[in-house]
């Protein structure tokens, strides 16, 4: 058992080492440091992971090699889960950055063509955007999640410059849906979904193959888009308190338990429903920073998510929690 364990603990060193160099563009001097070894130790690392199948022309880490990390969120929510290595000593900016980035090269994996892909914006979205690795896929539609205008902007430029960014690494079509994030009125959103023009992108929503996200936090230390910018007044604020959310994708909330019904806010949101989002086949989260953590947990007790990439102190708050 001593001699499995020891195995087992090698792969997952030589699993973090190859993120870190192939992922994340680390040098094996950067490397070293953070795992406390030579970087000759490190080469050697590199080396094994090739001659172990962890490494072919990207890091992948297949069920029967994950990390215990990976295993353990696996056992336990049913979500696939990509751990991503962080050095200790960084900022949540940069920490999100590490994320992002392993999640941009992570993404070709879930799309194919003839693919119609959700986008919500956000922070970490537009973090995700700007590392994307291009693959030309035909027939591809990048389609707008939620709207993104509020009383000071249309959102309009700042979500065009995702999705497109999304669409050229992708040579996808792009759908943008050009709504307000939060409608004053109920029934005003329940009108202009009936539009035919608002009601194409709609369509498009209902046939995602992919939903790529971030959860929005109120906790978090690099503030969520829709928390600070202007899309919610003080009223709305206490609203979503009274009613015990923790968090929200693409601008749909969810309390504790991952449910939505009765949340006041929900009812003028642009965002997919909840129910809505479940029947998309691939749902896949992008989250850093433990202050998302019960904002992570009522997303994974709502079954919102199927794939999740994380940061290592994250994850390992999740298990432990």
């Amino acid at each position: 058992m001593d001699d499995i364990a020891a195995e087992e603990d090698r792969l997952g060193i030589a699993l973090r080492a190859s993120q870190m160099y192939y992922l994340q563009d680390q040098t094996m001097e950067a490397i070293a440091r953070e795992l406390n070894m030579s970087r000759s130790s490190v080469s050697r690392l590199l080396s094994y992971a090739r001659d172990k199948g962890l490494v072919e022309i990207r890091v992948h880490s297949p069920l029967d090699r994950r990390t215990r990390l990976e295993r353990q969120i696996v056992d336990r929510f049913h979500t696939a889960a990509h751990v991503v290595p962080v050095p200790r000593l960084v900022t949540d900016v940069d920490r999100l950055e590490h994320v992002a980035m392993t999640a941009a090269r992570l993404l070709p994996r879930f799309i194919d063509t003839n693919s119609t892909i959700g986008v919500a914006w956000g922070s970490t979205m537009t973090a995700v955007s700007r590392h994307l690795v291009a693959r030309d896929l035909h027939n591809a539609v990048v389609v707008q999640m939620n709207g993104a205008g509020n009383t000071q902007t249309t959102g309009i430029d700042y979500a065009s410059k995702i999705l497109q960014r999304f669409g050229d690494a992708f040579g996808a079509q792009i759908q943008q849906l050009a709504v307000p994030a939060f409608f004053d009125h109920a029934a005003t959103k329940e009108a202009l979904w009936q539009e035919r023009s608002i009601r194409r992108v709609l369509d498009l929503q209902e046939r995602m193959d992919v939903a790529l996200f971030s959860l929005g936090s109120p906790f978090s230390e690099v503030p969520s888009h829709v928390y600070i910018g202007g899309y919610l007044d003080e009223a709305e604020h206490r609203s979503l308190t009274n009613d015990g959310v923790v968090g929200d994708v693409a601008t749909v909330f969810f309390r504790p338990d991952g449910t939505s019904d009765g949340i006041t806010l929900n009812a003028r949101a642009s965002g997919p429903d909840l129910e809505r989002l479940r029947r998309v086949p691939r749902r896949v989260c992008v989250v850093s920073g433990v202050q998302k953590l019960a904002t992570v947990q009522g997303a994974l007790a709502g079954n919102l998510i199927t794939d999740l990439v994380l940061d290592e102190a994250l994850a390992h708050a999740l298990v432990r929690g």
